[in-house]
């Protein structure tokens, strides 16, 4: 149930709930299907049709004898002649789904339980170097649970420890797993048992001047002690206090969108000619490509041969049925409903806060997320998504107030480049995508027409991800040929950015890594690659590395510098961090200390770089508030 509540189902509780015996699941499954595990079922059949047939007729095969040979037994069950038609055209999915449903027992193995104790051939070494080997990264904490009822605990073999852990308290826990992904950047998010596969020691101190080591040898030092380090304490605090959710919104809310999902439903139907289960790809499929003949020779096809439904797919095909957008819409509204707003409220505490769990180094770049729930993922582009941000609120006499980096990656773009034209552009307080279209259109900033800046922003995004040409037409919309000269009139402005992105692409062939302005490296196992599409998305990534890099340490420093300052003027009580999602952080302020704190808040987001480091590029913080995240309105000081 949710998250939070597990309900064990024994016998009775099975017959409970479904009127019937377990060992009629299956046959139960051949009729309501089971989308967890992709058994179709019969279409428009649902849990309560389900149970009640398979509670009076038990198998699916008698079911169909009684409705061969007396279709009114049936009838007497409570079925509808429109469920009726449904099991007649659905026989054949309904057999077709029990068979899936059904566990095999037949297999042709014989297995006995050793009569010998099992500990006494047991190597607690062998099977953790066996887990490390294929990477099963918290089997090897369980496997010492189970063995000696402890994570730290030791097995005994004839009076000899094969493992002994020495205790580790939290803090220097987390120490450990910092230090390994900013050694490595590959392992985001570690076990303490990598740490103790990396450093080969089960001794914490050990561990940690080993990992100390190599960081002080990769000058890494910089970013263990003044970034990630430093921080761990406040991600601690952050995860402690939570965020205010209103459950009645979002219960509200809930019942609005689940109207607006059954109706879509029966819009989607109506449009179809045909009543299907939507969430099933392959009658989706067949009602599209084969009912309705839409799609073409671009649809791809999944590795069964069936014309692919991914959204990748029928966003190919907006606007040339109108079922389409109502699929689309349909999707949107159900993953909403099923990832936050049916969710959420369960995961709240007794105050109604929700508490995620931050992943300090949530990727290869240095760059967070957080876990249990995801609220880095909180929708921002649809107007259906929107409004779950108004749920996120404040306590009473607080006041929500977001801090934004305006556009960090694109200046941090500029630093790193040292484009003397990109550089001017940030320094006139220009806005940055009409500056850019100015330079590549050559016509003067008035001249820059809305479709203009448009594909200047394309562009300046794209380059940070290693956009090529086609990938830029695509995004922009164009041919080829207009794509390419915009490509090329674009790099001939910015040659400066177009040397550093080649350069990048060069340095990282040869060093196996990137840097960002301060130090952090992310490594490419795939730079050298004689496969050109793993070596080309290596390219890719390493030359945005460096810059989402770069704004991952930025805000972490913000972060740390942040609490210190409000510490140390005792505002701590006044002013909670609550949430980070990469270019943001957003805080509770007692609502009369709003405007000093943002100040403090502000200065210190818009000083991390020094000017050297800048090169005269201004870091700007954009400032808003307001009772709920989802109606922030702009702080004027």
């Amino acid at each position: 149930k949710g998250i939070k509540d597990t309900v064990i189902y024994d016998e009775s509780a099975v017959k409970e709930r479904y009127g019937f015996e377990p060992k009629y699941l299956p046959d139960y499954k051949g009729l309501r299907g089971d989308p967890s595990d992709n058994i179709i079922g019969i279409a428009g059949i649902g849990e309560k049709t389900g149970s009640t047939l398979i509670g009076t007729f038990k198998t699916i095969e008698h079911m169909y004898e009684v409705l061969e040979k007396n279709p009114n037994k049936v009838k007497e069950a409570g079925v509808s002649e429109r469920v009726l038609e449904l099991l007649d055209k659905g026989k054949e999915e309904a057999i077709f789904s029990k068979m899936l449903a059904t566990i095999r027992r037949d297999a042709p193995i014989q297995f006995e339980i050793p009569k010998i104790e099992w500990k006494e051939n047991f190597d607690l070494v062998k099977v953790e170097n066996l887990f490390r080997e294929y990477e099963f990264r918290t089997l090897g904490a369980r496997l010492k649970q189970f063995t000696t009822g402890s994570v730290n605990g030791s097995i005994e073999k004839e009076s000899t420890p094969i493992t002994v852990l020495n205790p580790i308290d939290p803090e220097t826990e987390a120490k450990l797993k910092v230090a390994l992904s900013v050694l490595n950047s590959s392992i985001s998010d570690p076990t303490l048992e990598e740490v103790y596969a990396v450093t080969k020691t089960f001794d914490p101190k050990e561990a940690e001047e080993i990992l100390l080591r190599e960081i002080k040898d990769k000058h890494l030092d910089r970013v263990l002690f003044d970034i990630e380090w430093p921080l761990i304490p406040v991600l601690r605090k952050m995860e402690e206090i939570g965020i205010k959710i209103d459950v009645d919104f979002l219960k509200k809310l809930g019942r609005e969108y689940h109207k607006k999902l059954s109706d879509l439903e029966k819009n989607i139907w109506k449009e179809s000619g045909v009543e299907f289960n939507i969430n099933s790809p392959k009658q989706l499929s067949e009602v599209l490509f084969e009912k309705l003949l839409l799609g073409g020779k671009n649809i791809k096809k999944t590795s069964t041969g069936v014309k692919s439904t991914k959204e990748s797919e029928l966003e190919k095909m907006k606007g040339t049925h109108p079922v389409i957008d109502l699929i689309l819409e349909y999707r949107e509204l159900a993953k909403l409903l099923s990832t936050y707003i049916d969710v959420l409220p369960t995961l709240v505490d007794d105050n109604k806060r929700l508490h995620t769990s931050f992943l300090q180094m949530g990727a290869a770049t240095g760059r967070m997320a957080s876990k249990n729930p995801n609220l880095q993922n909180i929708p921002i582009r649809s107007e259906l998504g929107k409004v779950i941000r108004n749920a996120f609120i404040c306590e009473d006499g607080y006041t929500l107030v977001s801090f934004d980096y305006s556009q960090i990656e694109l200046r941090i773009a500029a630093i790193l480049s040292e484009d003397s034209k990109f550089i001017e552009i940030f320094k006139k307080g220009t806005d940055v995508h009409t500056g850019v279209a100015s330079s590549v259109f050559n016509v003067s900033e008035t001249e820059v027409t809305k479709d203009m800046r448009a594909k200047a922003k394309v562009i300046n995004f794209g380059i940070l991800y290693g956009m090529g040409v086609n990938a830029l037409k695509t995004n922009l919309g164009s041919t080829r040929e207009e794509a390419q000269t915009f490509y090329e009139e674009y790099f001939k402005n910015f040659s400066e950015l177009a040397s550093y992105l080649e350069g990048t692409k060069k340095e990282v062939a040869k060093k196996g890594y990137t840097e960002t302005l301060f130090g952090r490296r992310r490594y490419f196992e795939g730079i050298n690659s004689k496969l050109p599409f793993i070596r080309a998305a290596a390219e890719r990534m390493a030359i945005n590395a460096p810059i989402q890099g770069t704004q991952a340490d930025i805000i972490k420093i913000s972060m740390r510098r942040i609490h210190d300052a409000l510490e140390k003027e005792n505002l701590l009580s006044k002013a909670r961090l609550l949430l980070q999602i990469h270019d943001e952080l957003i805080f509770e302020i007692r609502t009369p200390d709003v405007k000093s704190v943002s100040k403090i808040i502000k200065g210190i987001m818009e000083s991390v770089l020094t000017s050297e480091q800048a090169k005269g590029v201004p870091i700007i913080t954009s400032t808003n508030a307001g009772k709920n995240w989802g109606e922030l309105e702009p702080l004027e000081f």
